[in-house]
């Protein structure tokens, strides 16, 4: 429909400026000119109104080749276009939109399918088609004999590749737009921005959010956001190959992906504190004492002996993060534990009185928590830190 409506107009308009040179007094100049500028404005608020309710990017990228043809054509008999450009780069924006939209299910689709675990790797040939696909660069991991592991899980060169193909999708419409490298370079950095801070931001923290993600799962986001956000200088330089910039001359709009990985790495260490909570919560609800004792049972209560071991199972979990995270998410799990045993004795509305038997048994778990505590330097401070003292049990 849109090529015969520009195949037409075109005809209308050769035909005005053949009888314009070949023949004398039917038509003027000026009467071209009034008549091509009168079309060209019900042209232009045509495709603008058209064109909005486009949401295919395959269809709006063919319009732009169209227009862009229609343009060229129309200026080789004469006819002033610069209009016609203009609105291309309204268009230009439109296309953007719609390539965000489609990159949003690109990137929830990845999220889905990936197990969040590390890449295994059990010989040369997957080693190199990793790295072929995402620039990682470790020397260790590369000494390692196999089978060995990537630290990132598989969405990370997923999604590294996507970037990559919404930047070319993105250039596809910027070409033939009569505009210099450096103009495409910018425009290319500006809606590659969009794909990160709003696109890809946006379902990073859905994906944290959601319910069935557990804390091992956040762990390897954490670790995913790490290696992504590193990847953000190999995305630049991409985009300065492709547009054939001189690194001299670029002076361009760098990319956020620092502060998107960095946004998502702080909301996941959040969902990891709270979730964290939450488990400890779970194990102290099954906690049965009987405030009536007249003895102690002589070992830990079973409730947190299975605690204990579920903590120990998670914070060597936690030794793949960045020191500070780890040591925050244990210091956070041990003072919530720390509370909700002080709540147990002192808060409780049913608890009308303790045998001191009862309070020896309380005293035998708080001693197997400073007992158990980390075995990892930073974590073990926190963890010492954190419990309340047997001997203030005790006080």
């Amino acid at each position: 429909g849109y090529r015969r409506y520009f195949t037409q107009i075109v005809g209308f308009f050769v035909v005005e400026d053949h009888i314009l040179h070949v023949t004398q007094g039917l038509v003027t100049r000026a009467y071209t000119d009034e008549l091509w500028n009168m079309a060209l404005s019900k042209i232009i608020a045509v495709l603008r109104a058209h064109s909005s309710y486009c949401t295919d990017p395959d269809l709006v990228l063919e319009l732009k080749n169209l227009i862009v043809i229609f343009a060229d054509t129309l200026q080789g008999y004469g006819f002033p276009v610069n209009r016609l450009f203009d609105l291309l780069f309204e268009i230009r924006d439109q296309y953007n939109e719609t390539l965000l939209k489609k990159w949003t299910g690109v990137f929830r689709d990845i999220f889905e399918e990936d197990n969040y675990s590390p890449i295994p790797i059990v010989n040369e040939e997957e080693y190199k088609s990793v790295i072929s696909k995402f620039p990682f660069q470790d020397p260790d991991l590369e000494k390692q004999p196999f089978p060995k592991k990537f630290p990132m899980s598989q969405s990370v060169p997923h999604i590294y590749i996507q970037v990559k193909e919404f930047i070319y999708a993105s250039l596809k419409f910027s070409e033939s737009l009569h505009r210099s490298s450096t103009e495409i370079d910018d425009m290319l950095r500006k809606s590659t921005n969009l794909l990160l801070t709003r696109t890809l931001s946006g379902c990073l923290l859905n994906l944290i959010r959601k319910p069935h993600i557990g804390l091992t799962e956040l762990v390897q986001i954490i670790i995913n956001t790490t290696h992504l956000e590193q990847a953000c200088k190999y995305l630049e330089d991409f985009i300065t190959n492709i547009t054939n910039i001189s690194q001299e001359t670029v002076h361009t709009t760098r990319l956020y992906g620092l502060s998107t990985f960095k946004d998502a790495r702080h909301a996941a260490e959040g969902e990891i504190y709270t979730k964290l909570n939450q488990k400890i919560d779970e194990f102290v609800q099954l906690a049965d004492y009987d405030w009536t004792m007249s003895e102690p049972d002589g070992r830990a209560s079973g409730y947190l002996m299975d605690l204990i071991n579920f903590l120990r199972s998670i914070f060597q979990v936690f030794t793949h993060l960045p020191g500070k995270v780890a040591q925050t998410a244990c210091m956070s799990a041990c003072q919530h534990l720390s509370t909700s045993l002080m709540r147990m004795l002192l808060d409780s509305d049913e608890l009308k009185q303790i045998s001191m038997g009862a309070v020896q048994q309380f005293n035998l778990d708080v001693i197997q928590c400073e007992r158990k505590q980390p075995q990892t330097p930073g974590l073990k401070r926190s963890f010492c830190l954190s419990l309340p003292s047997s001997w203030d049990l005790q006080a």
